[in-house]
């Protein structure tokens, strides 16, 4: 069935199912604004069109750290909301808020919801799961990092815009070649830690902290400053210095530089398709990200970022029915299908990557693909499942600090790392400490 032939008939149920009792309102409170705002905003009024028991109401409370704080603030205060879409980092936040959450598979159980935790892809389902491998929240926008191309910026270089850059020493003499041909930003990135240091990490294999990241056990350390961390970091610092990285700042700062033509290559999520297909005017490709040659085993998994939607405690029966549902229409294959290619956030099951395939779509597009085969190519490992940390959204901070000194090259990488790990692992004991 054609998304927008089942879309159609999801709305066109409204006339069939609105009664004269009164809807049951579930809030959502989110973290998204433009164009990917407004597909949130459509799919919470698809459903409302889609039955007459329930009105999801979709509200934007800031960006994803103001959003954590807007619902820990409105729980104190009694006023929560029933969804709340919390990044990946907070994971670890939520699950020790016991007492404040109510775990997704309770909803979903609870209101005798035919649904299958084992339809979603593994390495995402993994990311929110308890280790007794039950799913705490619903995967909601998840993506991993990729490698955007503006194939003109190559050409203009005279480079050929098929060139090969599956690893980060072909990149390397790459951007030397658009330095020397003039082009006045080789590289940019967006989400600098989750990018080269966290993603890093898994897609070679070695750990980011102890206990499989966190996954394991509270008391975890930081391991990002090993051999392989220093030496990419390192080898930005170089390019930094030299002019071939130009750094923009930690969040999504180069994804305007990008989408503007001024950048040859950008590290950023796979969720930047949306925007890259509507603003660029030149023609750009989608690689994957890079791995070094040189690390044995690599490239292993990328892994995931984004955000999930965790249920909030304090709500009757009949509302968590309400959002029971919702999250099943969420996950539905044509729901998760449209989403998946009109933002290139991850297709979060495997039902709607399917369908997506069916559909022509990959085909279509080439390399809208890549984030699925790239998080999928392997079995997630204890190094590659994930991040599982408290405070992270803190630690973030740290590392984007530390980084910013190597870039400016006031620190080397293994300096910069060194006091990275020091200074997280502070905020580290203090998260165990409040939570063990």
């Amino acid at each position: 069935m054609k998304i927008k032939t089942f879309l159609g008939a999801m709305a066109s149920a409204l006339a069939l199912s609105t009664g004269a009792n009164a809807q049951t309102e579930i809030q959502w409170w989110h973290a998204f604004t433009g164009a990917n705002g407004d597909r949130l905003a459509a799919q919470a009024e698809l459903f409302n069109q889609s039955q007459g028991d329930y009105t999801v109401v979709a509200s934007h409370k800031g960006n994803y750290s103001e959003t954590l704080n807007a619902g820990i603030a409105a729980f104190r205060a009694g006023e929560q909301p029933h969804i709340l879409m919390v990044f990946e980092v907070g994971t670890a936040t939520m699950m020790a808020a016991k007492g404040a959450i109510k775990p997704v598979y309770e909803v979903m159980n609870g209101a005798g919801i035919d649904w299958d935790p084992n339809a979603y892809i593994g390495a995402v389902k993994g990311y929110y799961t308890s280790p007794e491998g039950d799913m705490l929240s619903m995967p909601y926008n998840s993506s991993t990092p990729v490698l955007w191309v503006n194939r003109d910026k190559l050409r203009e270089a005279g480079i050929d815009p098929d060139v090969d850059l599956s690893t980060w020493e072909k990149v390397d003499g790459v951007l030397t070649q658009l330095k020397d041909g003039g082009v006045k930003c080789p590289l940019v990135t967006a989400w600098q830690s989750w990018i080269h240091l966290e993603n890093l990490s898994a897609y070679h294999n070695v750990p980011f902290a102890t206990k499989e990241n966190g996954f394991a056990g509270l008391d975890t350390e930081l391991a990002l400053n090993g051999p392989v961390q220093v030496a990419h970091i390192a080898k930005m610092g170089e390019w930094a210095k030299d002019g071939k990285f130009i750094y923009t700042g930690r969040r999504n700062e180069g994804g305007a530089n990008f989408r503007a033509g001024e950048c040859a290559l950008f590290t950023e999520s796979s969720a930047g398709y949306g925007g890259i297909k509507a603003e660029a005017t030149f023609d750009f490709g989608i690689r994957p990200l890079p791995y070094w040659d040189s690390v044995e085993g690599a490239p292993q998994n990328t892994i995931i970022g984004g955000a999930s939607l965790w249920v909030l405690a304090g709500h009757t029966d009949e509302e968590y029915k309400g959002v029971a549902a919702f999250l099943k229409f969420l996950s539905s294959p044509e729901v998760q299908a449209k989403w998946h290619q009109d933002s290139g956030y991850l297709p979060i099951t495997g039902a709607a990557s399917d369908l997506t395939r069916e559909q022509g779509f990959y085909d279509a597009n080439p390399g809208t693909d890549i984030s699925v085969i790239q998080m999928t190519a392997n079995e997630p490992t204890g190094n590659s499942k994930g991040l599982r940390l408290g405070s992270f959204d803190q630690i973030r901070g740290i590392i984007d600090e530390e980084l910013e000194a190597v870039w400016a090259g006031d620190k080397t990488a293994q300096e910069a790392l060194d006091s990275a790990k020091t200074r997280g692992d502070a905020l580290l004991r203090r998260f165990e400490q409040a939570n063990g």
